[in-house]
């Protein structure tokens, strides 16, 4: 590959603008890397990522990520490539993410907990140019890589660099956030630079974050909830401490060790930090926000959390990863409505419609609809898909462009009278477990992949501590053996998308239409 573009003042001549000096940021520019060499500029010496308990400024975490830029480059790398990142959450990481943020290319985060199977399926769907990892990464994983896509070790400690950031305009795109870490059918979701400006924008506005704020990472970057912690510490010039551990007491330690004054939770994680003394015992002195995403939270937990630490404004949200953040439910009114996700973002409409698009009543079940700046740019080559679930606005007032997309979620919800927002149920199968969407269909592929079984169905259960678990009925081979079924999908899938358990049937029950009856599967379990 040669570089279209070798040095940023070169790129900067192709634009018409005046080139930048080494180091410093193009505030027109709309690439939002230029978040991070802004925040150089303006907090050099404040504390951008803590990991642990090793500080790194904001002046060398751009230097790092600068470093990156450069390494791409030398590689070739050519801005709107699809640059993939396959590397422990932490500085390197996030270095790494600028970094392919600089060169114009498009970012592509996989999850560090993925296997083989599920990596390449991801760099194979993106099309990824280079695939940035680590050494010890790459010796974790149970078997070699298996991809045309080249396989580099990232540069971010050993040369540094301050060159400035590729150009590039707000609907140019940024990333692509894979909506499960999965097989065939994952989809990925295309964000704009825009996208994730306005994004983080939004949620530092409601939560009213500022630099003195130490914001917890304890949700993976390739998720939209875990990468907007992030995209807020750097917009508000805030502290990020990186948390790796998934134990709750160690994250309970963290917390108060690091006197973190922002933590961002799942139900699952938060489930767990409600039965641990650590949390539960006494208030943490400097948090002053939590919030939930990510799935519903019952409403004796969000009492719970209510009481262990009454300092903290609690934030009840929704989102989806096709717009960031929808829906968040103000403090103020959480101990009144526990059960609501709220009202409508700043900056974004939240329309609750019936099957013909026509608008709800109050109490009325609809599908919930997002209109804002952070709808994505849609279905990475997926044109039917992007389709189906982008479309236009059925209630396009007279002043919006005639091109606006809306997400039709398909998650079905009812607005109260007082225009507050409660989530009622998914409209599709997709499994909620351990603060990740997983498709049921994709972990039966794998389980009919082994051989050792003839059919494969399945669905999720309720769970107090996951959220849901993953559940497989499963009709096993003539010389099927259920204990080298649960050997092989340990190997081809990551802990969250292996069943928690296995029902052997001799016969799955069908529909008439020839579809499986899960609803007689699932009595036959119980009964």
């Amino acid at each position: 590959m040669q570089p279209r573009c070798a040095v940023a003042g070169a790129c900067d001549a192709m634009t018409s603008r005046p080139a930048a000096k080494r180091g410093m940021s193009i505030i027109n520019d709309a690439n939002i890397a230029h978040t991070l060499w802004e925040a150089a500029d303006q907090a050099g010496e404040r504390p951008a990522v803590i990991e642990r308990g090793h500080i790194l400024t904001y002046r060398e975490l751009r230097a790092r990520a600068a470093a990156v830029a450069r390494q791409l480059v030398s590689l070739g790398t050519h801005p709107g490539d699809r640059i993939a990142i396959l590397i422990e959450r932490g500085v390197s990481a996030i270095a790494a993410y600028f970094g392919v943020l600089a060169t114009g290319g498009i970012a592509v985060i996989i999850h560090e907990r993925l296997r083989p199977r599920q990596i390449e399926h991801l760099l194979a769907q993106s099309g990824a140019a280079v695939l940035l990892s680590t050494d010890v990464m790459l010796r974790s994983q149970p078997r070699p890589i298996e991809s045309n896509t080249r396989i580099v070790a990232v540069e971010t400690g050993h040369r540094r660099s301050d060159r400035a950031p590729f150009l590039r305009i707000a609907s140019d795109h940024a990333q692509i956030i894979f909506t499960s870490g999965s097989t065939g059918l994952a989809k990925g979701v295309t964000f704009t630079h825009d996208n994730l400006r306005r994004g983080a924008e939004t949620v530092v506005s409601y939560l009213g974050l500022s630099d003195d704020d130490r914001i917890a990472s304890l949700l993976p970057l390739s998720s939209v909830y875990g990468l907007n912690q992030l995209l807020c510490a750097v917009t508000s010039r805030a502290t990020l401490v990186v948390e790796r551990s998934t134990l709750a007491a160690r994250v309970a330690s963290t917390l108060r060790e690091q006197a973190v004054t922002v933590l961002a939770a799942v139900p699952p994680l938060w489930l767990q930090l409600m039965r641990t003394p650590a949390f539960t015992n006494a208030p943490l002195p400097a948090l002053r926000i939590a919030q939930n995403a990510g799935g519903h939270l019952p409403v004796s937990t969000v009492q719970l959390l209510r009481r262990t630490q009454p300092e903290a404004r609690l934030f009840l949200q929704y989102g989806l990863t096709e717009t960031f953040r929808s829906t968040f439910l103000s403090p103020d009114e959480v101990d009144r409505h526990p059960d609501s996700i709220g009202r409508a973002v700043p900056g974004a409409e939240i329309l609750v419609l019936r099957d013909d698009s026509t608008p709800c009543d109050a109490g009325e079940v609809g599908q919930l609809v997002h209109r804002g700046p952070t709808v994505a740019a849609g279905y990475w080559n997926d044109a039917e898909a992007t389709e189906r679930i982008f479309r236009p606005n059925p209630l396009r007032p007279a002043e919006a462009p005639s091109t606006e997309r809306v997400v039709f979620s398909g998650d079905l919800v009812r607005r109260d009278a007082a225009g507050l927002l409660y989530f009622v149920g998914r409209g599709d199968r997709m499994i909620k477990t351990l603060g990740h969407r997983v498709a049921p269909d994709e972990v039966a592929d794998v389980l009919l992949e082994s051989g050792e079984v003839l059919e494969a169905v399945v669905a999720g259960e309720a769970d107090a501590l996951r959220g849901e678990r993953v559940v497989a009925y499963v009709r096993l081979a003539p010389a099927g053996s259920l204990a080298k079924l649960e050997g092989f999908c340990r190997q081809e899938l990551p802990r969250h998308m292996q069943p928690c358990r296995y029902e052997v049937r001799t016969c799955l029950p069908r529909l008439g239409g020839g579809k499986y009856d899960l609803g007689a599967l699932q009595d036959a379990t119980s009964a």
